[in-house]
C-alpha cells in the first residue's frame, strides 16, 4: 500500500543555500550518520534525529530523537542517511591560498558511499524504498545530498578568514631603492638566522621573526627593528609566489595584512615575485599546525605511554582546529556535580519537553546534549579509524619501539556548540584560538541570560555555584573615615610576582623561583596605598585599600596571571605556582569583617563640579598597575568598561594605546557617572520596556558608564541584583540582600581541575585539562585523548596550569 502522506512533498522544498541541513548528527545527542542506524533529516526543517531500536534499526541507548521531533512538529517525511568509508588512497593536500584562509569543501562520494532512503512517521517509521520515484521527493533528497551540512557550514564560516590592507600598506613610502640577498643564503641582520626572515618593507632591513611553533627559530629582531624605526610593514621571505601573494605582517596594526601593490614594494629591493617560489608556511598555516599537533606529554616518567581510559565521564572532544580552549573549559565544568546533576539525568526528558523549535539553536538542548554526550560513556570506545599522531609525538619515539601505539577515541565534535555559543561574539565565532577563562566567563553570562529568559531561579542553576562577592575596604590616613564596597565576582585573579633565580634552560628559557598560592591571595588581600580625594577632607590625600572575601563560593576558580609586557604586548611567563594539588586549600584567613563598632563611614563624594571619580575597584587596580600601566589609564580603562573586570579593563588598554589623551587626567566635570550620577528618563524607559525596573536600569547605566549596550550586558550578567542601594554607612552585613555564596567557615577546598596552556600567549598555543576523577584518579583531557595522568605529570604542569578548579570541602 503506498503511503499516503508522500505527496505533501508537493508543498515542501529543497533546502535553501543559507538554510542548515544536520545531515551529520543528531541536534539533540551525538549519534551520527557514521552509526548503523544513521540519521534521519526531516524533509520539512532538515532537523537531524537518531532513531531507536523500535524503529528497526538500532540507535545504541534507546534514543528516539528522531521520533520526538515527529511528535512535536508533525514533519512526517524524512531521510534515513547511513555512511560508510571507502577504502582510502593516500592523497596531497594543496597549498591553500594565502590571500584567504578558507577549507575547501571535500567531496565526500569520493571517500564514502551512502545509503539514503525515505521514512514517513506519520506510517509508524516505515521505509519507503520507492518513495524517490516522487519528482519532488527527489528534488529534496538531492537538494539535502548536494547541501553542505550545518557542520561544515559552520567550520568554513569560521576558518574563513579574511586578510585585508591597512592604511599602513595602502600608505607606504619606500627609501630609495636598493638590491637585497633575497636567497636562503641570507641572514638575520642582527644574528645569523637564514629562516623566518622577515623583510621591512620601508628601508630592506632583515630581521628574524619571533620562535614559532615545528621548530621555527628566531629571536624577534624584526619588532626590535620596528621599535627602533617605526616602519611597519614586513614581508615573509620564503612565503613569497609568483601571483604575488605572501605573508604580511603589520606590526602597527599587531595583524596580517594584504599589500595590493606588493610586487612593486618587492621590486624597489630587486626582487621579481615571478621567480619566487613559496618554501615557508605562513603564520596562520603555522598556528593551525601548532593547535592540532601540539601534544602535551602523552609518556610517563619512563617514557612508557600512558594508558587510553574509556567509559563514562572519560569522553574526549575532538579539536575542531583551535577548539582547545573550549574543550578544556567545557571538560572543566561537567566533571563538577552540579553540571553532571542539572543537565544528564533530564537530557531524554527536556527533548520531549523543550518549547524550541530548532535544538541548534537552544542552548539548553546544547547543554543536555554534552552531557549525554561526555557523561553516558556511549561514546566512550576506540576510534574506529584513529587519527594518526604527528611525527613529533612522543609517543612515536618512545625507547621501546616494539611498544604498540594506543589507540584513543574519535572524539565528539562541538560544532553545533560552538557555533551556538560564538554566533554573537566576535572573537569565540573564529576558529582562532582564544582565552579559556575568558570563555569560560563568557559561558557562564549566557547561561544567566537564558536562565532569566525563561524566569528560571537562578540560585537552582549552575553558573551560581562561581558566585561570591569580595569586600574592599578603604581608610583616609588623614581623617579615618572608611568606605566599603561589595563586588559580586565568578573567578579571582591573582598576579603572581616574578623573580629570576638567574639561571636559564638548555633552551634558553629564563627560570623562575617558584611562588605559592598562599603569597599570591596574601598579596591580593594585603594592604595598598593609593592616591584617594577624600569627600570629608575636600583634599588630596593617601588612603589605604584592602580587598577581601566577603563570601566564599562553591566552587572556587583561581586565575594566576604570569605576564609581562613586551612592547605593550602581554608576553605569559613559566612561573611555577605551588598549589595544593592534593591537599586542601585553607581560605579562613581571608574572610572580611565589614563594618566594625565605631568605625566612621566617610559621606558620598562631593566636588565643586558637581561629581567625582567613582570608587575605582581595587583587586582591578591592583592587577593592572602590577602589569606596568600608569594610573590615569587604568582609571580610564575601568570607567570605560563598567569599572569590575580587571581582564576587560586590559583589552581596552590595548585597543586606546595610541589615544592622544590617553594620560591627560581625568575631567571629573566632564559628565563622569558617579554614585549620583543620573541617568536619563529615555534610558531608564528603554532599558524598563525590556522588563527591568527603575534602580535595576539606574544601576546598569551607573556601572557602564551611561552605554546602553554595556548596560544591558550587565543587567544579564547580575539577574539577581534589583538595583536597591545600601545605606553609605550599612557595611558588609547589613545591606539587605544576601550574598551570593557562603561567609561560613572554615572555608576549606580540594582541586578538582587545572586547565593548562603551551604557548607564548593565551591567544595561541594549546589547551589541556586535568581533571580528578573519583575512581580514575588524575586524567588528562587532550581533545580527544583521554588517558590516566602519571603523579609526576600532574605535579609539573599543575604549577604552570592557567585556570584552578577548587572545590568547597564538605
Amino acid at each position: 500500500m503506498a503511503c499516503p502522506h508522500t505527496p505533501l512533498a508537493a508543498r515542501l522544498a529543497p533546502p535553501k543555500l543559507s538554510q542548515a541541513v544536520h545531515r551529520e548528527e543528531c541536534t539533540q545527542c551525538f549519534d551520527n550518520q557514521d552509526m548503523a542506524q544513521g540519521i534521519d533529516v526531516c524533509l520539512h526543517c532538515f532537523n537531524g534525529g537518531c532513531v531507536d531500536e523500535q524503529d528497526g534499526q538500532g540507535a545504541e541507548g534507546g534514543r528516539h530523537h528522531a521520533r520526538i521531533h515527529f511528535e512535536k512538529t508533525g514533519h512526517q517525511l524524512a531521510l534515513n542517511i547511513r555512511r560508510v568509508r571507502k577504502p582510502r588512497s593516500p592523497t596531497e593536500d594543496s597549498e591553500p591560498p594565502l590571500k584567504r584562509l578558507a577549507i575547501s569543501e571535500e567531496r565526500e562520494e569520493d571517500q564514502y558511499d551512502f545509503v539514503r532512503v525515505v521514512r514517513c512517521w506519520g506510517c509508524g517509521g516505515k521505509l519507503l524504498p520507492d518513495a524517490m520515484k516522487d519528482p519532488y521527493v527527489s528534488a529534496i533528497v538531492n537538494g539535502i545530498a548536494g547541501s553542505m551540512s550545518s557542520a561544515r557550514q559552520s567550520e568554513v564560516k569560521a576558518w574563513e578568514e579574511e586578510i585585508t590592507a591597512c592604511e599602513h600598506t595602502l600608505t607606504l613610502q619606500q627609501n630609495p631603492p636598493s638590491a637585497i640577498e633575497a636567497s636562503g643564503l641570507a641572514h638575520c641582520g642582527k644574528c645569523e638566522l637564514t629562516e623566518n626572515l622577515w623583510l621591512c618593507l620601508t628601508c630592506g632591513s632583515l630581521g628574524c621573526g619571533r620562535q614559532q611553533f615545528g621548530g621555527v627559530g628566531g629571536h624577534g629582531h624584526g619588532m626590535d627593528h620596528y621599535s627602533e624605526t617605526k616602519h611597519p610593514v614586513s614581508v615573509k621571505l620564503g612565503t613569497i609566489t609568483p601571483e604575488g601573494n605572501a605573508d604580511i605582517f603589520c606590526y602597527e596594526c599587531g595583524d596580517s595584512r594584504l599589500d595590493p601593490d606588493l610586487a612593486l614594494h618587492l621590486a624597489n629591493f630587486g626582487i621579481n615575485v615571478a621567480t619566487q617560489t613559496k618554501t615557508q608556511k605562513t603564520l596562520t598555516e603555522l598556528q593551525i599546525e601548532q593547535n592540532l599537533h601540539f601534544d602535551f606529554s602523552l609518556t610517563d616518567e619512563n617514557g612508557r605511554a600512558l594508558q587510553p581510559l574509556f567509559g563514562k565521564g572519560l569522553t574526549g572532544l575532538a579539536n575542531l582546529g583551535n577548539s582547545c580552549y573550549l574543550a578544556s573549559t567545557v571538560q572543566a565544568l561537567f566533571a563538577l556535580e552540579p553540571f553532571q546533576n542539572r543537565y544528564l539525568p533530564t537530557a531524554e526528558l527536556h527533548s520531549m519537553l523543550c518549547p524550541v523549535k530548532d535544538p541548534a539553536q537552544c542552548l539548553d538542548c546544547q547543554l543536555h546534549k554534552l552531557a549525554d554526550g561526555l557523561l553516558s560513556g556511549r561514546y566512550s570506545k576506540p576510534a574506529s579509524h584513529p587519527t594518526p599522531l604527528p611525527p613529533s609525538s612522543e609517543l612515536n619515539t618512545g625507547p621501546d619501539d616494539s611498544m604498540p601505539t594506543p589507540t584513543f577515541q574519535a572524539g565528539l565534535k562541538p560544532t553545533m556548540f560552538k557555533a551556538l555559543v560564538g554566533a554573537s561574539h566576535p572573537e569565540f565565532s573564529t576558529m582562532r584560538q582564544q582565552d579559556a577563562s575568558e570563555f569560560l566567563t563568557y559561558l557562564l553570562q549566557l547561561m544567566r541570560r537564558d536562565a532569566q529568559r525563561k524566569s528560571l531561579n537562578p540560585s537552582m542553576e549552575p553558573p551560581h555555584i562561581f558566585e561570591f562577592s569580595t569586600e574592599q575596604r578603604l581608610q583616609c590616613t588623614n581623617c579615618g573615615g572608611v568606605r566599603y564596597r561589595l563586588d559580586e565576582n565568578e573567578l579571582i585573579s591573582v598576579n603572581v610576582p616574578v623573580r629570576e633565580t638567574g639561571e636559564k634552560t638548555e633552551e634558553g628559557k629564563i627560570i623562575y623561583e617558584p611562588v605559592t598560592l598562599e603569597e599570591c591571595l596574601d598579596t591580593l588581600t594585603g594592604e595598598e596605598e593609593v592616591d584617594y580625594r577624600c569627600p570629608r577632607c575636600k583634599t588630596n590625600v593617601k588612603a589605604v585599600t584592602k580587598t577581601t572575601f566577603a563570601s566564599f563560593p562553591d566552587v572556587l576558580v583561581i586565575n594566576p596571571k604570569k605576564f609581562q609586557l613586551v612592547n605593550w604586548v602581554p608576553q605569559k611567563l613559566e612561573v611555577p605556582l605551588v598549589v595544593p594539588i592534593d591537599n586542601t586549600l585553607v581560605m579562613d584567613k581571608y574572610l572580611g569583617k565589614g563594618q566594625q563598632d565605631g568605625e566612621d563611614i566617610l559621606p558620598e563624594d562631593e566636588a565643586e563640579g558637581g561629581s567625582s571619580l567613582p570608587e575605582f575597584n581595587a583587586a582591578a587596580m591592583i592587577q593592572l598597575e602590577g602589569m606596568g600601566f600608569p594610573t590615569v589609564r587604568c582609571q580610564k580603562a575601568l570607567l570605560a568598561t563598567g569599572n569590575s573586570d580587571a581582564d576587560a579593563a586590559m583589552q581596552w588598554l590595548f585597543e586606546h594605546m595610541e589615544d592622544p589623551d590617553i594620560d591627560d587626567p581625568i575631567d571629573v566635570a566632564s559628565g563622569v557617572p558617579s554614585d549620583g550620577a543620573e541617568a536619563s528618563p529615555e534610558q531608564i524607559e528603554m532599558l524598563s520596556d525590556m522588563g527591568f525596573t527603575a534602580p535595576q536600569a539606574r544601576k546598569a547605566l551607573r556601572e557602564t558608564a551611561g552605554d546602553m549596550e554595556r548596560a544591558v550586558e550587565w543587567l544579564f550578567s547580575h539577574p539577581d541584583d534589583d538595583g536597591e542601594e545600601a545605606p553609605a554607612d550599612s557595611g558588609a552585613a547589613s545591606t539587605g540582600k544576601k550574598l551570593p555564596g557562603s561567609d561560613s567557615l572554615p572555608a576549606k577546598y580540594i582541586l578538582k581541575a587545572f586547565i593548562s596552556h603551551k604557548g607564548p600567549s593565551v591567544h595561541s598555543g594549546h589547551y589541556v585539562a586535568h581533571i580528578k576523577e573519583p575512581e580514575a584518579g588524575w586524567v588528562l583531557f587532550n581533545d580527544e585523548k583521554v588517558v590516566k595522568a602519571d603523579k609526576e605529570s600532574v605535579e609539573n604542569l599543575g604549577k604552570l596550569a592557567y585556570l584552578y578548579v577548587f572545590e568547597k570541602a564538605l
